[in-house]
């Protein structure tokens, strides 16, 4: 049974162990955070993910799944190891990659035999040299020739869809600078090709880089759509009509041509800018990524000022929200366009009702008792003067809107990911803004 180690268990490490183990591989996810590893042996995931909670349980009970904080302990008996630790972004937008170069150095103190290090953190070009040199430099210093490579296997899950993602991918990236190491991981995704997918190979910058370029690509569609959105609202246009009519182009497609209150999450903030801050590195200024995230922040105001200019007057309002998480079926909130509209509502005076299948913990842990944290749709809109979708949860799609209007003080109804039918909302006796329409 091949081995492997995965540092890091965050949604990448997690997501990845607990997909290899599935396939059949003995896996051991490190993390330094005592706490998170000893839930994990629990059984108690950090993160939620429609199924992962199920199929860590499983190959843990298994005894293909494991979990330890130390890399040392599983060294001598793995054949991969990957870092999957996190790469946040640093004040000047580049990403942080200490954690990655401090998994190198551990790596290169403690392995005793060939060893392949493949980097799945999202890191930017040119960091599999500086991780090589890393390891390098330690293994000299203890006086030893010990073979290694490294690799670059980035990952494209979408949380929500994580594990779905990687059972059957569009593709696998794999960047590689050795036939060792092209053999090596051509064993480790041998059981995925019945699925007949496909397995890029490449040289190790050109697949950092894919990463990054796949992410701003999706996130310059979010920002162009919202940008023709937002057009559309000032000259009398439907964005609906329009994503419809360009998205029947073959040419262009419909995926990521729904506009919205902006994109948050784990990847596209921090990658758009990390790419941002390796153009300027290099003495060219990405002019087009640059404007994508400039657009992006400006979204995320977007249904705080369609609120601001239904209600009037904000201070003393009652504003229900409905959805936290950056997307559906997650409870992630880092970058979220929820934490920016509660912050604009709050200081302009207004109290904020919340609800969120989910992320009310994670809103908690972040913002604390700032807003009502509400058990229903209906409980967050009692009393309200306005209630904005933030989120589109399916449990959000078709609100009893008579129902609504009875309990809400107010009668406005901003739909920040255009998924309510205007006639339908205006019939109940609401005045309804979507964006775009």
């Amino acid at each position: 049974m091949m081995k492997i180690a995965i540092v890091g268990t965050g949604y990448v490490g997690l997501v990845s162990g607990a997909c290899f183990a599935e396939m059949g591989l003995d896996i051991t996810c490190v993390d330094t955070n005592t706490e998170k590893i000893d839930a994990l042996n629990r059984g108690v995931i950090p993160i939620y993910e429609p199924g992962l909670e199920e199929l860590v349980r499983r190959n843990a009970q298994a005894g293909r799944l494991h979990f330890t904080t130390d890399l040392t302990t599983c060294l001598d008996d793995v054949e991969v190891v990957f870092s999957a630790v996190g790469t946040p972004p640093d004040e000047d937008g580049s990403a942080d990659l200490r954690y990655v170069l401090e998994v190198a150095r551990t790596f290169g103190r403690h392995i005793r035999k060939y060893t392949l290090l493949v980097t799945k953190s999202t890191v930017p070009v040119g960091t599999s040299q500086r991780v090589r040199e890393e390891i390098a430099e330690e293994i000299a210093a203890r006086g030893c020739d010990i073979p290694f490579d490294v690799a670059s296997n980035p990952e494209f899950l979408k949380e929500g869809n994580a594990i779905k993602d990687f059972m059957s991918p569009d593709r696998v990236v794999v960047g590689v600078d050795s036939e060792r190491a092209r053999d090596l991981m051509a064993r480790l995704y041998r059981p995925f090709l019945i699925n007949n997918f496909r397995v890029l190979f490449m040289d190790i910058p050109s697949a950092e880089m894919t990463k990054y370029a796949a992410n701003a690509m999706l996130a310059t569609r979010i920002s162009f759509m919202n940008d023709i959105a937002n057009l559309c609202d000032r000259v009398g246009a439907d964005v609906d009509m329009v994503r419809k009519g360009i998205g029947a182009d073959a040419r262009i497609g419909t995926k990521f041509l729904y506009p919205g209150c902006g994109y948050g999450g784990s990847c596209f903030p921090k990658d758009v800018k990390a790419l941002a801050h390796t153009g300027r590195e290099h003495g060219y200024p990405m002019q087009v990524i640059e404007a994508v995230e400039r657009v992006n922040e400006q979204q995320k105001s977007v249904v705080f000022e369609k609120l601001a200019a239904l209600t009037g007057e904000l201070r003393g309002k009652r504003i229900a929200l409905w959805g936290l998480a950056f997307k559906p079926e997650t409870d992630d909130m880092r970058e979220a366009p929820a934490l920016i509209i509660i912050d604009k509502l709050l200081a302009a005076g207004a109290s904020v009702s919340v609800y969120d299948p989910v992320a009310m913990d994670e809103c908690r842990r972040r913002i604390g008792d700032r807003v009502h944290y509400a058990s229903s749709i209906y409980d967050a809109a009692e009393g309200a003067d306005a209630v904005a979708l933030v989120t589109e949860w399916k449990a959000f799609r078709m609100p009893d809107w008579a129902q609504l209007r009875r309990i809400m003080r107010g009668d406005v109804i901003v739909d920040g990911r255009n998924i309510y039918d205007k006639r339908e909302v205006a019939a109940a006796g609401f005045r309804y803004r979507a964006i775009g329409k």
